[in-house]
């Protein structure tokens, strides 16, 4: 039985590459837990804080430059020719690298003056690391992409696998020489990311289109596609998944750098069951793309095959899961792990939601669902914070996934309403 069962999930491609997608994820949260708790283990709170700080407003800053390369990847490169395909890959990782460190280069001078608590990226070593780890984040999202655009989600689980590893082991390895400050722990993040990334580029993207190498050269015929892209998908995937990138950014705003460890560990820890259904969500543009017809209840299927079982393990023992880290981390997350578990549900109903009416063209529905949420999630974050702390920060992002997905209900409705017998 299980033998049959094995053998129906490799043929069927939206599950293969889910499942695939899926163990990219549980590998990073995996290998992640185990980095973190090392650092946390070995750094000082406050240094931790700085350090999760800087990667969150680096992933925040990518979020907002990455122009929306990576779905256009999962659009136009299917069938692409081998010119083709490498002009539309250079293209899109060298604006979306360019535009990424422009905007981190920018947010080192003015993030600083919006909020005294990032005042640390006033130091010239502040501003390189957040430019150098939000564009670090920008190249592996996009080559992430590419992968998931063919299907290929081995590939992607194998670069994700040892860039998990080659943290965890940078981090050991820099821990050793006596460095035990917030620095230390970017360093240890940033470098593999980069490193992998090259790598990634030199030798793994020519297995995915034999005989495409990339080039520099008539990327002018790009900037159309891009324009597309940056008011298309990009403003969908910036309003989708801005607020999770802006979250831990608003705690250390508003509470500090110390609150903000307690805040992202919890976070971290939940982050296993919000990259599911986005996971899958890609999958199944991915292969709507490809000309395969893909039902939304199969999506939802898997979603919740895989969820499930983390989930109630969240909401039983994820005090116990906290204290791992200190009971410090515990007191203080563990009732905000549970509301963020509690919103995983509304969180899939819209992102898949949102995955089935982008590849019917429906962008602006798309882009009006994912800005509902954001206002939502990021203005009740801002007003509830200084008086509940980090819980305010998970009820304001379960109410920002619970308006979405009662809007997306409200909308299949009137579509339903509205199609004609």
């Amino acid at each position: 039985m299980l033998i049959t069962a094995t053998r129906r999930v490799m043929n069927d491609s939206l599950a293969r590459n889910s499942l695939l997608i899926m163990a990219t994820t549980v590998v990073n949260g995996g290998l992640g837990y185990v980095y973190w708790m090392l650092a946390a283990r070995a750094v000082a709170p406050q240094q931790v804080g700085t350090a999760t700080a800087l990667i969150s407003a680096a992933t925040a800053l990518s979020m907002i430059a990455n122009l929306g390369a990576g779905h256009m990847f999962i659009q136009r490169l299917p069938g692409s020719d081998p010119g083709r395909w490498a002009r539309i890959v250079g293209g899109g990782l060298l604006a979306g690298c360019l535009a990424t460190a422009s905007a981190a280069a920018a947010g080192a001078v003015l993030v600083p003056m919006a909020a005294a608590n990032f005042g640390f990226l006033q130091r010239p070593a502040g501003a390189v690391a957040l430019v150098c780890a939000a564009t670090a984040i920008t190249a592996t999202t996009l080559l992430d992409n590419v992968y998931v655009a063919h299907r290929a989600g081995h590939g992607m689980f194998v670069r994700n696998l040892v860039l998990a590893a080659g943290k965890i082991v940078a981090l050991v390895a820099i821990l050793g020489l006596g460095a035990h400050s917030a620095g230390a722990v970017v360093l240890s993040w940033t470098v593999p990311t980069l490193l992998v990334s090259a790598a990634t580029v030199l030798f793994g993207l020519g297995r995915l289109r034999p005989g495409a190498r990339l080039r520099l050269t008539g990327l002018a015929a790009e900037l159309p596609h891009l324009r597309a892209a940056l008011t298309g998908h990009h403003l969908i995937n910036l309003t989708q998944a801005g607020p999770a990138a802006l979250l831990p950014v608003l705690v250390t705003a508003r509470l500090g750098a110390g609150a903000n460890a307690h805040f992202y560990l919890a976070w971290m820890t939940a982050s296993m069951l919000f990259m599911v259904s986005p996971a899958v969500a890609s999958a199944l543009y991915a292969e709507r793309t490809n000309a395969a017809g893909v039902g939304l209840r199969r999506a939802a299927t898997v979603v919740l095959s895989m969820v499930g079982v983390p989930a109630a393990l969240l909401l039983t023992e994820g005090d116990r899961i906290l204290a791992l880290f200190s009971a410090a981390y515990a007191a203080e997350g563990g009732l905000l792990l549970k509301i963020l578990v509690l919103a995983a549900i509304p969180d899939a109903i819209t992102n898949l939601a949102v995955a089935h009416w982008r590849s019917q063209g429906e962008f602006r529905l798309c882009r009006r669902l994912n800005v509902a949420r954001a206002v939502t999630c990021l203005a009740l974050s801002w007003l509830l914070l200084p008086g509940a702390g980090v819980t305010g920060a998970g009820i304001a992002w379960l109410a920002g996934q619970a308006v979405s997905a009662l809007l997306v209900g409200a909308v299949a409705l009137s579509l339903k309403k509205a199609a004609p017998a």
